[in-house]
């Protein structure tokens, strides 16, 4: 068991050092710069001061040599500067991580659930009219891109509501309301529900898919048909031997889940202006804020391959045969 957590281990090594090139090197091959906004025309800035400020950031320099000085304060807890704010970079992600984390915590834990109890609840009742119905939504909801749910979800709920009846049935944009009276645990859920139900709505439906698979074909086992033969309730059947081997799979799809999870979270945070990395990876990009851009890149990085190896460790554990493959 050690050895095996060990080599994976080793192995996310290499794989974060390759990411934190790929990020350096689209942040900084992309056309413009931070600088560019002051060269823009009608801008008052002259030429010569624009560079004596892109040699003083260090811009000037080979980008091999800056993405070693870079990596080089990463290593040490670095994460350098924004190039428009003058904030420190870890300031500015540690202001707006937890709101990504509250957003995509509670959309992972509404999807399992539901993806779950969904799942199994359709593969109990294979071939019905319902689980017909049921497979349509999950073929709906992978298909479905989530900002077009954002934007449907925010017309039902949102502005119809408003239009038709003057009722504010959920807010469509930002965390809180800063003229609000309600207490701001209670405002903050008020502005989740939509943007969570949205984020959620995928992961919902890929748990779901997973689930019913893997819980038909454990009720083809031969295990499963001996424990009917035994004469145990059907109860017992489907808890004691179906569902404890049929959720397997799931630890696989919980951590491959986090990397859309992520996507998904860079157009909801947008659309629904929920202060997170996602809108600040929007709004880095437009500003051409490199070191913002790179903090955020290495952040998802981190987050994806742990979790990934959180996976492994889990996959392990339950199933002695990978400990020793």
């Amino acid at each position: 068991m050690t050895s095996y957590l060990v080599r994976r281990f080793l192995i996310a090594i290499p794989i974060l050092l390759g990411v934190s090139l790929v990020t350096f090197a689209f942040a900084n091959f992309a056309p413009g710069d931070p600088l560019s906004a002051l060269a823009r025309p009608g801008s008052h800035v002259r030429p010569q001061d624009i560079e004596a400020l892109r040699v003083a950031l260090g811009l000037d320099k080979p980008w091999p040599q800056r993405y070693v000085t870079w990596l080089s304060q990463v290593l040490q807890g670095n994460l350098g500067i924004s190039f428009v704010s003058n904030l420190p970079v870890a300031d500015t992600l540690g202001a707006r991580l937890p709101n990504t984390v509250l957003l995509m915590g509670t959309a992972l834990l509404v999807s399992l659930v539901l993806g779950i109890m969904l799942g199994v609840f359709s593969a109990f009742r294979a071939g019905t009219r319902l689980d017909k119905l049921m497979t349509v939504v999950v073929f709906a909801g992978i298909s479905l891109p989530s900002y077009l749910v954002a934007l449907l979800v925010v017309l039902a709920f949102a502005v119809l509501p408003y239009a038709l009846a003057g009722i504010r049935l959920f807010p469509a944009t930002g965390i809180r309301d800063p003229l609000g009276t309600s207490p701001p645990l209670i405002d903050t859920i008020h502005h989740l529900i939509l943007p969570a139900s949205v984020l959620a709505f995928g992961g919902t439906a890929t748990f779901m898919r997973f689930t019913r698979a893997s819980v038909l074909e454990v009720m083809r086992q031969e295990y499963v048909t001996t424990a009917h033969s035994k004469g145990l309730a059907e109860r017992t059947v489907r808890w004691r031997h179906v569902l404890r081997n049929a959720l397997l799979p799931v630890v696989t799809v919980l951590g491959l889940s986090i990397p859309s999870l992520i996507t998904g979270a860079l157009f909801v945070e947008t659309l629904f202006s929920w202060p997170g990395l996602g809108s600040l990876a929007v709004e880095a990009t437009l500003r051409r804020d490199y070191t913002v851009i790179m903090g955020i890149g290495l952040v998802t990085s981190v987050v994806i391959v742990f979790s990934n190896l959180a996976t492994d460790m889990a996959y392990a554990f339950v199933d002695p045969r990978i400990r020793h493959s």
